[in-house]
């Protein structure tokens, strides 16, 4: 038998082996990134208004003030490494992550405190929070300046099916899931106002969507400016109050409509000339369609509708029995009001069928923002009571607008836009650092690949001159 010689060239040799594992007195932390969003969450000058708002939660000057325990609640869920409440306990023993949010380890929240923050909420302060998130909606406003606001509205189910005993946990219309489903209007990426409710309300309970929509119609015309306005929704909305409201104020809508039989028997008894085709150029997908006027019976006027069936999917041909079919109901023509802001504003190019069609179709990217916010959060929520969820709840909503906000202004060239939470915290948050002081400062040192490949000294800067927030 020959001779077997075993190389041991790609072996790792002894002394570069880990013999034990000891402890050190180094300030060390795995989420050195969070450093840029706390100076971020300085800079853009939010806390001292929520401090403003909420600070009558404090009963006495003992304690943490309200912009400490915001900053805390705000990083715990950019951070977005435990979903449990308790995980502030293992926090308040990390001098590392105190010093990356810049927060004294001695101010560091325990999960109590947290609890009793939470506690403190009522309804009359649950509302504040929708102003919060409205004066942020006007900050981008301001910024981005758009000539057209495009709105989305639909609701979001919260499973919270482990925990059914939770005031406000109830069957929603996805099957066996309990939660709550709250009300979202979203704009581009941003969820800009909410209504948290319990998980058996349906789309359009009550006046609750028709006085949100007004609510935030009225406050786009006065804050910002007076813009064309168009509202997008499926059809657990198809109602005529909403219509005729959205009208009222001169808002263009794009509606999901019900298939009633004498809509089907009105479209198949037309000529063949009355049907057209669109083509998405993102798929494969044909649709033909035919615009026709509408008058429900228990309706005062009629209304635009246009009616679609799919014909082809992926570029293979469907079968009759198998073709999908929908129909969308709006507001939005030459005639009309809302067509002639829009044609005002030179966007002529948004009337048509075909455009209407591709506007109702991107509400994709509506749905998209809900896919993100569970993304960012646990869809679950910890609390008994419903107005400390509720409160809990729109924290998230903040945190989540000001994470979108944080890519926007700070992380540009270093992820897209459009990157998940996930995406965000695994570039750019876990990053490994050490806190080091010296000559009366405070470093934060990482190694120099992170530092090249992040660009970090360039987002550093991005962080501490933000855009910041002007109150109006």
């Amino acid at each position: 038998m020959s001779n077997i010689r075993i190389s041991t060239d790609n072996c790792t040799s002894s002394r570069h082996r880990i013999s034990r594992i000891d402890t050190t007195s180094d300030c060390l932390s795995s989420r050195g990134g969070l450093v840029l969003f706390a100076r971020y969450l300085e800079g853009i000058a939010l806390l001292p208004h929520l401090e403003r708002l909420f600070g009558s939660i404090r009963k006495n000057g003992k304690g943490l003030s309200v912009q400490s325990l915001f900053t805390q609640i705000f990083c715990f869920m950019v951070d977005g490494t435990s979903r449990h409440l308790t995980y502030f306990d293992e926090l308040r023993q990390d001098t590392g992550y105190a010093a990356v949010i810049d927060t004294p380890a001695s101010k560091m929240a325990s999960s109590h405190q947290i609890k009793r923050f939470l506690a403190g909420f009522s309804f009359v302060r649950i509302w504040l929070f929708r102003q919060v998130l409205q004066q942020l909606f006007l900050w981008r406003l301001r910024l981005e300046q758009p000539e057209v606001v495009i709105l989305g509205m639909d609701t979001m189910v919260l499973d919270n099916s482990e925990a059914d005993v939770r005031h406000g946990v109830e069957p929603t219309y996805k099957m066996g899931v309990k939660g709550f489903q709250p009300l979202q209007i979203t704009w581009g990426r941003f969820i800009v106002d909410a209504v948290f409710r319990g998980g058996s309300k349906h789309s359009n309970d009550g006046d609750t969507a028709i006085k949100a929509l007004e609510h935030v119609i009225k406050f786009i015309r006065t804050r910002y400016r007076k813009v064309p306005v168009v509202v997008r929704m499926d059809a657990g909305f198809f109602d005529q109050k909403i219509m005729a409201s959205l009208e009222a104020l001169d808002v263009g809508y794009l509606i999901g409509g019900k298939l009633y039989k004498s809509i089907r028997q009105e479209v198949d008894a037309a000529p063949a000339e009355c049907w057209k085709q669109f083509s998405p150029a993102d798929d494969g997908d044909t649709w033909l369609f035919q615009a026709l006027l509408d008058k429900r019976k228990s309706w005062s006027t009629s209304r635009y509708a246009i009616f679609m069936r799919r014909t082809n999917e992926d570029g293979q041909g469907i079968l009759d029995f198998a073709r999908r079919e929908s129909i969308i109901y709006t507001n939005i023509a030459p005639d009309t009001a809302p067509g002639k802001a829009l044609m005002a504003a030179g966007h002529e190019d948004m009337l048509g069928s075909r455009a209407l069609i591709g506007l109702y179709h991107d509400r994709g990217h509506d749905e998209l923002v809900h896919r993100a916010l569970k993304d960012f959060c646990s869809e679950e929520l910890p609390c008994k009571r419903f107005e400390a969820n509720a409160a809990l709840y729109f924290m998230r909503l903040i945190a989540f607008f000001l994470m979108e906000t944080f890519k926007e202004d700070v992380c540009p060239g270093v992820i897209e836009l459009r990157s998940y939470a996930t995406r965000l915290r695994r570039r750019v948050i876990d990053v490994a650092a050490k806190i080091v002081r010296t000559g009366g400062r405070t470093i934060m040192k990482v190694t120099e690949a992170a530092y090249r490949a992040l660009k970090l000294d360039v987002l550093w800067e991005r962080a501490g001159e933000p855009p910041r927030i002007v109150w109006g």
